[in-house]
């Protein structure tokens, strides 16, 4: 099995991302291979960390009934061929369930039973089900492992990477969470086959959105590949999940709480978060959201005078060709500022943007309510 490698380098946090084609059936040997002392090298999060996740150890894997149908026998099987033999939570599936309560059931099943602090869980799915089983992991026994298996476009390039876990409230997303590091992300390409097709194209999104704010370079080719990317080309798409997660992992590595560069991570999300919760999480896909945020933020810049009106439409044509919707319809402005003015990022109750300067430029401003009241009114 040929697999890439990407270190996400946060010292004793530290972990890689691995890619490669078939990794779900391979999941026992990885965590085998995570619990294993490393003579040759140094301790580092991936060679000590895990000293309990060995043969008979206790490993949980958190996932929906459509994955679990699709996947979950390769992962069991994997795991009991390393000798390990994984309970199954089920949860249902949609970003309306992304709440305490779920995270509940994922409490209810360890203890019942008797997971202790040496456990795993392993979340398969996509980031709906990373958020859920990263958040119980967080907080179950204040802290155990979580193994990431992400099987959404979203989830690969994004919402796996960095150790963000949360779960909504009503009035708003991902407002209750934690930060806790993964032990590892495994990245199978293939199971990005069974997506349906609005649900692919809309994790491109994210993928767009490195691009915009950190690599004019990736971002040209992605204009040039953008047919190849859509038809799902397995070539262009495992460069792509590839040359995102570098991003990712590179942003996280320097910034793990957020507290500065990590926020251009939230590029194209204050609006597009606005959007699902004034929606219903139903009418729009998580990424056709950040694909609308992305557009408002950039036309906003362009208000502002910071990004030129000529890169606006790119970002918009290269959207626009990969199927994401570059506007929406029906969001009253006046709750879109109070849904906005909630958002975790709000600072002594500004509202900042991610502004992009120019394709593979961004920076964070403080947007007066004015401003945004303006450019709201015209998108």
């Amino acid at each position: 099995m040929k697999a890439k490698r990407i270190p996400v380098d946060l010292g004793s946090s530290g972990y890689d991302i691995v890619i490669a084609s078939g990794l779900r059936h391979h999941l026992g040997r990885v965590l085998l291979e995570i619990a294993a002392p490393q003579s040759s090298a140094p301790p580092r999060s991936r060679g000590v960390r895990m000293t309990q996740t060995t043969q008979g150890a206790q490993v949980a894997i958190v996932t929906n009934a459509k994955v679990d149908r699709l996947y979950g026998h390769d992962v069991r099987a994997g795991l009991v061929a390393a000798g390990i033999r994984p309970l199954t939570i089920r949860l249902p599936d949609g970003e309306r369930h992304k709440t305490l309560d779920t995270v509940g059931r994922i409490y209810d099943a360890l203890i019942r039973h008797r997971f202790e602090r040496g456990a795993t869980l392993i979340a398969l799915g996509g980031g709906v089900i990373g958020d859920l089983a990263g958040f119980a992991a967080a907080t179950f026994l204040r802290g155990i492992a979580c193994v990431q298996v992400p099987t959404t476009v979203v989830a690969q390039v994004d919402a796996s990477i960095g150790g963000k876990t949360g779960v909504d409230h009503p009035l708003g997303k991902n407002l209750i969470g934690a930060f806790h590091q993964p032990r590892q992300v495994c990245v199978d390409p293939e199971v990005l086959t069974t997506l349906s097709r609005r649900e692919y194209v809309a994790g491109l999104a994210e993928v767009v959105k490195y691009g915009v704010i950190s690599d004019a370079g990736f971002f040209d080719d992605l204009e040039l590949r953008a047919a190849a990317l859509r038809a799902r080309d397995a070539a262009v798409v495992a460069h792509c999940i590839a040359r995102s997660a570098e991003i990712k992992a590179a942003v996280v590595a320097s910034d793990a709480r957020e507290m500065g560069l990590r926020k251009i991570l939230n590029y194209g999300h204050t609006f597009g978060h606005a959007v699902e919760t004034l929606t219903g999480y139903e009418m729009y896909r998580h990424g056709e959201a950040v694909a609308i945020g992305m557009m408002f933020a950039a036309r906003l810049s362009a208000y502002l005078g910071v990004m030129p009106r000529a890169a606006v439409e790119r970002q918009a044509c290269l959207l626009r060709a990969l199927g994401l919707p570059t506007q929406v319809l029906g969001i009253n402005p006046e709750a879109a500022l109070r849904v906005m003015a909630r958002d975790k990022k709000v600072v002594a109750g500004a509202i900042h943007f991610v502004l992009p300067e120019k394709i593979g430029a961004t920076r964070i401003e403080k947007v007066d309510r004015a401003d945004l009241k303006e450019v709201l009114k015209k998108f």
